[in-house]
């Protein structure tokens, strides 16, 4: 009952440590009717010279994301701070209540993971902005593992699938990531 259990909270830390599958539409090229096409270039230039800026805080801010959670995976440590310096509700409490979990177990995560991101969409438009990206994830060389022995625990051991990310611009300007799913069904 004790391996079913780990091995469920084992899945769902791989799962956090990952991320959400969301669809967004990337924003069309609008000008205003009587515009013309000079005068709408250096929007279009403005444009996506924002849409790069938002690719890279997203990406930026999903690498924070992965080493933070990584770091207090393998801490034990719930409410690490850099993990809300990069993550936002929902998945931030998901992964602090992974965590835990693992805690209470006598669970933490050791070794590597390693990821691939890229940008797939970029929607300045969404009320807030959001950045999807995805990643391939190798969790192979990552596990969990009892902290008292450095044992893994059975039925823990990762995968290499696709996962999928939402990173959100807050109010504030910062970017977080806020949603977040491992595809286990989608190796890559």
């Amino acid at each position: 009952m004790r391996g079913r259990q780990l091995r469920r909270w084992s899945t769902c830390l791989v799962v956090a440590a990952t991320v959400a599958s969301t669809t967004a539409c990337g924003a069309g090229d609008e000008t205003s009717t009587g515009t013309t096409a000079a005068d709408a270039a250096p929007a279009r230039t403005d444009r996506k010279a924002d849409e790069r800026a938002a690719e890279k805080a997203a990406l930026a801010a999903y690498s924070g994301y992965l080493a933070a959670s990584r770091e207090a995976s393998g801490r034990s440590d719930p409410h690490l701070p850099e993990l809300s310096a990069f993550l936002a509700d929902p998945l931030l409490t998901r992964v602090r209540l992974t965590i835990r979990q693992a805690r209470q177990h006598g669970a933490v995560r050791t070794g590597k993971l390693i990821s691939d991101p890229t940008v797939v969409s970029v929607d300045l438009d969404a009320v807030p902005p959001t950045v999807e990206i995805q990643d391939c994830l190798d969790a192979t060389g990552y596990q969990l593992v009892y902290a008292r022995n450095q044992k893994v625990v059975p039925g823990s051991r990762g995968t290499r699938n696709l996962a999928t990310a939402t990173a959100t611009r807050y109010p504030d300007g910062r970017w977080l990531i806020s949603a977040g799913v491992a595809h286990e069904d989608q190796p890559c």
